[in-house]
């Protein structure tokens, strides 16, 4: 048997080891909560001495705040497509943001999520930001209802012109028109009317809500400005009263699963799909990465490790924390597991079971935890962490850093001429996973030039 499907069978069998709880619980309904640039410093549970999140604080209490949490990209397609596949990005294709008008795509050769869990009887809804196409709501790519969405009201890229009063969603394949509201509240009503009126109540759900919040172009409602009357500057005033709309929003989502009686038998993941924007100082973009090192675009630490609480009631112990590293891939194994639904055994999945980490077990891992950003403002474009150790190395894979990132998370000392045997034995086991990847994957990035925008793409027949 595949040892992931092993492993599988075995965390279904023991829900004991990893929960509250003895008993195996209904088959129970999902929903991925992901915020955009959200940095790990953002939120009070994460330590942030201004942000208002009193709704995510309270969610951390109820289930476990996982301390370790990787985006499986430093930008925000990549991100999105590992979450969905359970595969690292450049395996998957999508290696990067996606801009309109280029070919890169979420194939449907790749086996997303919903697909997967339809196939086990899952209804299942997207709201949000989609950023997994480039010919967004056109017959030449595939859109969220091929990757197996039921229903879903989506944006291309960002909320436009900004979070407020966005003319740019799309609800399965209707342009939506100007929407007066912000976006994290508008995705989070279309959301519950969805659990409320278009759902089937008989069979359990997939909802993915994919904020825009808080990135840029941000807009935030005066009500949320209003709680930070002692800033003075207006762009950190707004970017912290964006935060706390996705709070809030995330907090109405909360109301309505208990108003439907639909939490405890609900698995709630929040996070984040990537770092946070701008220099954090004076540019747009004033989100913390609480002293991690880098920040969006990077793939040291301040660039990939974002906020994770999940909260699952009766299988996860409440008010806990957890420091095992796990990454976003994650998420797709996990699901499918909890849902019942067969691992594919077809190709290579990059994500762990991530249950055992919410009790403070290792994710057993076939592979280890790999990132790479082409758009990387510095030459170390490619990482890989195994255990404690985290290696970083540029595009061609001659020049490197080593860290021991549990003993030095803000990645302060470079320890590759201290630490030899572990630099080889790291740099060995990067060069072979790297090439392994690179040959699976589309050769996209190859020819990818990730500057300027081009032009609408000529009409194709749908990739498949």
């Amino acid at each position: 048997m595949n040892p992931l499907r092993a492993l599988a069978l075995l965390s279904v069998l023991s829900t004991a080891a990893f929960g509250a709880s003895s008993a195996a619980p209904k088959t129970p309904n999902i929903v991925i909560f992901l915020a955009d640039d959200l940095g790990y410093g953002d939120l009070g549970s994460y330590g942030h001495p201004v942000i208002k999140t009193p709704n995510l604080d309270a969610f951390a209490q109820q289930g476990v705040r996982l301390t370790q949490c990787y985006a499986a990209s430093a930008v925000c397609s990549p991100s999105r497509s590992a979450i969905l596949t359970g595969r690292t990005p450049f395996r998957n294709g999508v290696f990067t943001w996606i801009p309109e008008g280029r070919d890169v795509h979420l194939r449907t050769s790749e086996i997303a999520l919903p697909k997967l869990l339809k196939t086990v009887g899952y209804a299942t809804c997207h709201v949000g930001k989609w950023h997994l196409n480039s010919h967004f709501n056109q017959p030449t790519q595939p859109q969220p209802n091929d990757h197996g969405y039921d229903w879903w009201l989506a944006t291309q890229n960002n909320a436009a012109p900004s979070h407020a009063n966005p003319a740019n969603f799309v609800r399965n394949g209707r342009p939506v028109g100007p929407v007066q509201d912000y976006s994290a509240p508008f995705i989070v009503k279309e959301a519950v009317s969805w659990l409320k009126e278009h759902r089937d109540p008989s069979r359990p759900f997939l909802l993915a809500v994919w904020a825009h919040e808080p990135h840029y172009p941000i807009k935030s409602a005066p009500e949320f400005k209003a709680l930070y009357p002692d800033l003075t500057d207006d762009v950190q005033r707004e970017h912290h009263a964006n935060v706390t709309q996705l709070d809030h929003a995330f907090g109405q989502l909360m109301r309505a699963l208990d108003e439907l009686k639909l939490a405890g038998d609900t698995l709630v993941i929040f996070t984040s799909d990537n770092g946070p924007e701008g220099d954090g100082i004076k540019t747009p973009g004033r989100g913390s990465t609480g002293g991690l090192r880098g920040r969006k675009r990077a793939v040291y630490e301040g660039g990939i490790r974002v906020p994770g609480i999940v909260r699952w009631p009766g299988q996860v112990r409440p008010g806990t924390t957890s420091d095992v590293p796990v990454i976003g891939s994650d998420i797709f194994v996990t699901a499918a597991i909890v849902a019942g639904a067969p691992l594919p055994a077809d190709r290579v999945l990059d994500g762990g079971n991530l249950l055992p980490a919410l009790a403070g077990r290792p994710v057993e891992r076939a592979r280890p935890l790999y990132w790479r950003c082409v758009i990387a403002p510095e030459p170390l474009k490619t990482a890989m962490r195994i255990g404690d150790w985290k290696i970083l190395a540029d595009e061609a894979l001659t020049r490197f850093e080593l860290y021991n990132v549990r003993r030095d998370p803000r990645e302060t000392t470079e320890l590759s001429t201290t630490e030899p045997a572990k630099f080889v034995e790291m740099k060995g086991a990067l060069v072979k996973l790297n090439t392994e990847i690179e040959a699976e994957g589309p050769t996209w990035w190859k020819t990818y030039n990730s500057g300027a925008r081009e032009g609408k793409a000529k009409a194709k027949k749908k990739t498949q």
